[in-house]
């Protein structure tokens, strides 16, 4: 039976009182995921590598929200468990998972080390599939939840010198819509947010060391102003979105927030 259309309420675009496990969170484009979800509405839990969770959690706790952490490497499959069961003892469930950490490493690809194609793609893929694994399983249980995973303006070209990056973020796509696939009838959702070009520390790089090529890639993007790339806070309203009521009938799909990049071939 169709819904009244006068239930509509703004309140769908909410995750009150939800739990969100968000990889990587304490800092750099994931802090904008935990704040925007802590704003509104979700408890935050953060599997963390580095040190330094002093700025993201005062920016929770200042919403009214609580937050765990719990340090460690996600490429290590004890860790993982570990994550999840210290999520569930504090919170009680897992109803959202952002799969945000991740790693590079640029080199040529005659020249692309071994050990370092084994660290990229064990933590921006695999990794990704093992924690979805066991949260899905968690999610199950509960009745249902949301999986978003972050894949990349690489995640439909390629780069040079960005080889396990390119493949690990090709891989994402894939296994998101395997997930959606496969995980529909649990009332599990699965999407992915594709962050094109943004204005972060690391980015800031490029216009120092590659003028050339940022002006190039500026050049490409339609909502590029004055040459500035995407600010972070241009994800927060996505992923609230894929992780809030209002998108319960979508899954499997990727979110592109790339300012227009996608859109012009070059």
């Amino acid at each position: 039976m169709n819904r009244n259309p006068m239930s509509f309420s703004m309140d769908m675009f909410a995750t009150k009182d939800k739990v969100a496990m968000i990889t990587g969170a304490n800092q750099g484009l994931g802090m904008y995921y935990a704040i925007a979800l802590s704003k509104a509405g979700a408890d935050i839990f953060i599997p963390h590598f580095t040190d330094d969770i002093s700025e993201v959690k005062a920016a929770v706790e200042a919403n009214g929200r609580r937050i765990g952490f719990c340090q460690g490497d996600l490429t290590d499959p004890i860790y993982r468990q570990q994550c999840v069961d210290e999520c569930l003892a504090q919170f009680g469930r897992i109803d959202i998972l952002v799969n945000n950490a991740g790693r590079n490493f640029a080199a040529p690809l005659i020249d692309f080390p071994d050990d370092q194609w084994k660290k990229v793609v064990d933590l921006q893929l695999e990794a990704v599939q093992y924690l979805s694994h066991i949260v899905a399983g968690v999610m199950a249980e509960q009745g249902g939840g949301k999986i978003i995973n972050i894949a990349s303006a690489l995640s439909f070209s390629a780069d040079l010198n960005a080889t396990a990056y390119t493949v690990a973020k090709h891989g994402i796509v894939g296994l998101t819509r395997s997930y959606a696939a496969e995980l529909g009838k649990y009332n599990i959702t699965c999407n992915a947010i594709a962050p094109g070009f943004f204005a972060t520390a690391m980015n800031d790089t490029i216009r120092e060391a590659n003028p050339s090529l940022f002006n190039k890639v500026s050049d490409r993007i339609p909502l590029c102003n004055d040459g500035v790339w995407g600010d972070p806070f241009d994800l927060m309203g996505a992923v609230v979105f894929l992780s809030s009521p209002a998108s319960d009938y979508i899954s499997g799909e990727i979110m592109v927030v790339d300012g227009g990049f996608k859109a012009i071939m070059i």
